[in-house]
């Protein structure tokens, strides 16, 4: 596939990146052309490389529901948060941007070749403002993060530590005049320390994905219930705690009332049935 260009001053440029600080004089793109998905909602979803079962379980669920709702998925291709946020995108049939920090001949990092692939394959576009044979340093990084913000309306950030980079895409959002909106977490969690501060700094808190879509202007749309059920009553027991927002094993353990032998055999029914997965660390969602 041929990588094609885009000058600061062809028609085709995004707008919202001509107008910030620093704008790329050229930007490289595989796949869909920009203006192909510029007219459409997009939310920046980005977050913690080192992502815990809390973030993953946030990160999956919100892109999930935007993407029902229509909203282009942008981030970074990172390890983390951002390969979540993409590969939940895709895995919905929805539409998703990722922004390099070397030239598009090579896929940094190596593992997310295969997700490059994909995000091509769903008519997704693949973007840098590195000419191919360009390789990866450490302080692209940070200017990448200016592209990713500016390329979406809202910057969402599902779990950060306290010097966690994708703070800088946070800072670049608030220069950019972008809505920021954080995913509160635990007080006791070190992971959660960046977004909690976030919060305290002004950003918009997000507990549900109507949060962001009020932030965007979009009514959402009703669509067919995807809701569980179970083979047995200690089956919907258990799913109705996943609803609720119970992910812990202990907790769902203890909530339940169930004997522990008949808990994790229905925990282990619910997975064979491919009801529910494991997110690892003993945390649990629905499918």
């Amino acid at each position: 596939m041929e990588v094609k260009k885009l000058a600061l001053h062809d028609n085709a440029y995004p707008l919202s990146l001509a107008t910030i600080a620093d704008p790329p004089k050229e930007l490289y793109y595989l796949g869909a052309e920009p203006s192909s998905w510029l007219s459409r909602p997009r939310v920046a979803v980005v977050g913690s490389r080192g992502v815990t079962p809390y973030g993953k379980q946030v990160t999956e669920n919100l892109s999930r529901e935007l993407v029902e709702q229509g909203v282009v998925i942008i981030s970074g291709l990172a390890l983390g948060v951002d390969g979540l946020a993409h590969t939940t995108c895709l895995d919905a049939g929805g539409l998703t941007v990722a922004v390099l920090a070397n030239g598009l001949d090579k896929v940094y990092p190596a593992s997310h070749a295969r997700l490059a692939e994909r995000i091509l394959g769903q008519g997704g576009t693949l973007l840098s403002e590195y000419p191919p044979g360009t390789p990866s340093l450490p302080h692209q990084f940070i200017a990448r993060n200016r592209i990713v913000a500016g390329l979406a309306q809202a910057l969402l950030v599902t779990e950060a530590a306290k010097k966690s980079g994708t703070l800088h895409t946070a800072r670049f959002a608030l220069e950019q005049g972008q809505d920021v909106l954080a995913v509160p977490g635990s007080i006791f969690s070190p992971n959660s320390i960046g977004t909690n501060n976030l919060i305290r700094s002004g950003a918009t808190p997000v507990t549900c994905a109507d949060d962001v879509l009020y932030v965007l202007g979009i009514d959402r749309t009703t669509s067919k219930s995807n809701k569980i059920h179970g083979s047995t009553a200690e089956e919907q027991t258990l799913i109705d705690l996943l609803q609720d927002g119970t992910a812990d094993g202990h907790e769902l353990l203890i909530r339940s009332a169930l004997p522990a032998a008949q808990f994790n055999q229905t925990l282990t029914m619910l997975e064979i049935s491919g009801k529910i997965r494991a997110l690892g660390n003993n945390h649990w969602a629905l499918k």
